[in-house]
């Protein structure tokens, strides 16, 4: 079950930071949690962390999204996944535009050859 951010929500910024998905965002008028990374915490927390701290209680389950603790948690496996996999993908892609744009990495620089004496 992904949670959502009923009109009650009076944007104190308190449950944006404390999501360890990052699906909570600041939407056109209220914050916003993006159903795909939204776990309730499952596999961070016992309880979610944006229902504990709301001071006005507009965070209730989406009606939409009902799902169970084992697709919750294969979505936090999904995430996590995609977590460590990003940084290699980073990687890649600047050395691929550096690449690109004719930039020398510094390990490609070979070094300069003693003159003979």
């Amino acid at each position: 079950m992904a949670l959502w951010i009923t009109d009650e929500c009076i944007n104190c910024d308190v449950c944006e930071p404390e999501c360890p998905n990052q699906a909570i965002s600041m939407g056109p008028e209220i914050y916003r949690i993006d159903p795909d990374r939204c776990t309730e915490c499952v596999g961070h927390f016992d309880q979610p962390q944006c229902v504990q701290l709301c001071p006005v209680d507009c965070i209730p389950v989406h009606p939409g999204h009902v799902e169970s603790r084992e697709q919750l948690w294969e979505r936090y496996l999904r995430l996590q996944r995609e977590a460590q996999d990003k940084p290699q993908a980073d990687k890649a892609q600047a050395e691929a535009q550096a690449e690109a744009q004719g930039d020398v990495r510094p390990d490609a620089v070979a070094e300069p050859k003693a003159a003979a004496a």
